[in-house]
């Protein structure tokens, strides 16, 4: 491949362009100002004729390519060209559909695309033609974790795509808890009553699949490398350990019972007849469709209570905070055990809330044909009354205390993830902190998550510098984005599916495996051609860095969200490519700027924000730069153009992988270029992040918490750098934010730097 760069920019004159803009004007920026070899105006650009025209410069030499059309997120498959560094000109949503067609807007309107045409040509001098990842592993093997419901239905999605798949168990046989339960509850129509787990039929079709190899009685004590070329130690319980490679991880590790000797007051621990839904379901498969006798005595069942939310949804120390999803469902099903062996047993369900999510209300309606009873009430206490329970509550329809008696009470308890170490129990994102992180002991525990359980025991044995686990988010469960990537975990290539990362039930965990089986095959897939994954999934460019000017300092390695940079025995940051999700966020944290990639770096941002034309002082046309997340904000100004939302001609907008990819040296370069002001619009960040890239956005907020600083130093008002949360969906407030900002320059003054 050549190494001579050879420019081409193309202005296109559809979807109104034409009319709007004066087009020659912005054919002789990109010559003179933009210094491209070829400049060529096209009446439709993304039309077969327009996309052949650009062809037929690449072929003859182009290998950087300026599209001045529409958004970058728009016409992916018509402007889809290999061998080339492209960038686009946002003419369309960012410009003319932004601004009202009126006189008095049309000069106004052409600077701003005269802006993007002049900043769309500097961003491509800097940047290069990516190339896939040398060090990139091609293994299409899949491990699965787990051998319950969800790991054996990843296992299953997986061969039946044509994958292999070691699916490992620790126990000696496969099921999990599923196949502890007697029956399970419907998931199609008409869910009338229980249905029969499915279990067998699952271990058979595992048994008789040649791509898939089951390891029984076995463990991982160690897991490294990277998607595509992970090596994994299995340990059997005799202590024999045999390394596999694999390309991708599925850990569907599931969960356990909480426990119910934390509910003493519910006479768990005091009577025997006081049991979980787990116990239940053990007498059941021991009737086996006959009367349940309880455990006490051996007496046939007559009367059995339900005790719904029993140490859950609640604020108690040691009681989970969070609902289980399937308890409610699974007490309705338990309670036609008792009905459709004997009609007359009387079954009551005694709830606050209840939730039967899947089947609607006709499981319910079911059980209500079958005469369960169902009392909204908050129960306090169990007791012992001569050979029955006392279940005292307060009936909440009614506002009035009130007690039942049974022969069998079942507390309703919900599900703790098997997670695995909590490696961030202690562990900081602020920049403040990294040198205390640095000294600190990073595989620390968290001895007292909200379940009142403790953590311990490493499920994949990471080697990971970060730690032997994957993060956890809330509760202990594992951290996957619940908005927009399910699955996905800070560990790349390695997926999370089932009760481990959120509370469910079995027909969740089937449809949540299959998803995560799917990830995992495209992680190794793109792992193979040297691509990152999701969501950058395909993007060939991964970061390099100038080792000679490197400080050591850290900040890169420990401010890594996915665990991808490392350290080498002298201290410098040792990146694994393949880890890598391609957000920028150790480039935003190098505080000297050496870490780059080839299509997007501290200077193809830099670039751009000076290539505008800078009104002076006394033009009364003030500039104010946005940093959007091309997540959320960037598609949002989108929509909010498509949708006629007019905001401040004054603005320009340059897309960041992530806020966490932020460089405050762009900050200070805009201050001191004359931008009245800076706008940087990320995700949420927080317990419910809506960051893509997880910690992007919080670690952005965290910089530019100091950014005042460096404003006092240039007597500038702090009101000039601003850093907002917005969501894809807020095509209304970030229109609104851009116009109140104009608002705010018009009220302090002017940039006092213009002109400099």
């Amino acid at each position: 491949m050549s190494d001579e760069k050879k420019t081409a920019a193309y202005i296109c004159k559809g979807c109104g362009l034409g009319d709007r803009l004066d087009c020659t004007e912005l054919t002789t920026i990109a010559e003179k100002e933009g210094k491209a070899e070829i400049v060529r105006e096209h009446e439709f650009l993304c039309n077969a004729d327009g996309v052949a025209m650009i062809q037929k410069d690449i072929d003859e030499g182009a290998n950087r390519i300026i599209i001045n059309a529409c958004s970058r997120r728009a016409k992916t498959e018509a402007f889809n060209f290999e061998n080339v560094a492209m960038t686009r000109a946002n003419l369309r949503e960012g410009v003319i559909w932004s601004q009202p067609d009126t006189d008095d807007a049309r000069e106004t309107t052409q600077e701003m695309a005269a802006d993007y045409v002049r900043m769309a040509c500097a961003e491509i001098k800097f940047m290069s033609i990516p190339e896939e990842n040398p060090e990139h592993g091609s293994n299409k093997r899949l491990l699965v974790v787990g051998g319950g419901i969800s790991g054996m239905t990843s296992a299953i999605e997986a061969a039946r795509a044509g994958y292999e798949v070691i699916l490992v168990e620790k126990t000696g046989t496969l099921g999990g808890m599923a196949a502890q339960l007697y029956k399970r509850v419907p998931d199609h129509e008409d869910y009338a009553d229980p249905q029969d787990t499915g279990v067998p039929e699952m271990i058979a079709e595992i048994g008789a699949d040649g791509l898939i190899t089951v390891k029984l009685d076995s463990t991982i004590t160690r897991t490294s490398g990277a998607p595509g070329q992970f090596s994994v130690d299995i340990t059997k319980e005799s202590g024999v350990t045999e390394t596999e490679n694999v390309g991708a991880i599925i850990q569907a590790s599931g969960f356990t019972n909480y426990d119910a000797n934390n509910l003493p007051h519910l006479g768990y621990g005091k009577s025997p007849d006081v049991v979980d839904q787990a116990g239940l379901e053990a007498l059941a498969r021991a009737a086996d469709g006959g009367a349940i006798k309880r455990p006490s005595d051996g007496k046939e069942v007559t009367s059995v209570a339900f005790i719904q939310c029993a140490g859950q949804r609640s604020s108690k120390k040691g009681e989970l905070s969070y609902c289980s999803g399937h308890c409610c469902n699974t007490s309705i099903k338990q309670a036609m055990y008792f009905k459709d062996a004997n009609p007359d047993v009387d079954a009551t369900i005694i709830y606050t809330d209840l939730r039967t999510p899947g089947n609607g209300e006709d499981f319910y309606r079911s059980a209500q044909k079958k005469r369960v009873i169902f009392t909204k009430g908050e129960v306090s206490e169990v007791t012992t009354s001569g050979d029955e329970l006392e279940v005292k509550f307060n009936d909440l329809i009614l506002n009035e205390d009130t007690a039942m008696n049974a022969d069998l009470v079942v507390l309703a308890t919900g599900q703790v993830p098997n997670s695995g170490v909590n490696i961030e129990a202690a562990t900081p994102v602020s920049v403040d902190e990294v040198e205390a992180a640095a000294e600190a002991d990073e595989s620390r525990i968290n001895t007292e998550v909200d379940t009142g359980t403790v953590q311990e025991v490493s499920v994949l044995n990471l080697t990971y510098r970060q730690g032997k686990d994957l993060p956890h988010l809330r509760h202990g469960f594992s951290d996957s984005h619940f908005i927009c990537f399910p699955y996905e975990t800070r560990r790349t290539g390695i997926y999370t599916t089932g009760p481990v990362r959120r509370p469910m039930d079995i027909a969740q965990a089937k449809e949540d495996a299959t998803g995560a089986a799917l990830k995992a095959i495209q992680a190794i897939e793109n792992s193979s051609l040297g691509r990152a994954a999701h969501p950058r999934s395909g993007d060939l460019s991964y970061p390099d860095f100038r080792k000679e000017n490197c400080t050591q300092c850290k900040r890169c390695t420990v401010e890594c969200p996915f665990g991808a940079i490392d350290e080498t025995e002298d201290g410098y940051p040792l990146f694994n490519e393949s880890r890598c999700r391609r957000c920028g966020t150790c480039m935003g944290a190098c505080p000297v700027r050496i870490i780059s990639f080839a299509n997007y770096s501290v200077d193809t941002v830099g670039a751009q924000l000076k290539a505008v034309d800078m009104p002076d002082e006394f033009d009364e046309k003030p500039r104010m730069l946005v940093l959007a997340c091309e997540n959320d904000a960037y598609p949002a100004i989108d929509m909010a153009g498509m949708n006629g939302k007019r905001y401040s001609p004054y603005v320009r907008i340059v897309p960041v992988r992530c806020l966490g990819s932020v460089n405050t040296i762009w900050i200070s370069d805009a201050m001191n270029s004359g931008y009245d002001m800076v706008m940087l619009m990320g995700c949420k960040h927080g317990d419910d992040y809506q960051c893509h890239f997880v910690k992007g956005s919080e670690l952005a907020n965290i910089r530019m918490s100091k950014i005042g600083d460096t404003l006092q130093t240039l007597n500038l008002e702090p009101e000039r750098v601003v850093d907002y949360e917005v969501a894809i969906t807020d095509i209304d407030r970030i229109p609104q934010l851009i116009n109140d900002a104009a608002e705010i320059i018009e009220n302090i003054g002017m940039n006092p730097f213009k002109g400099f």
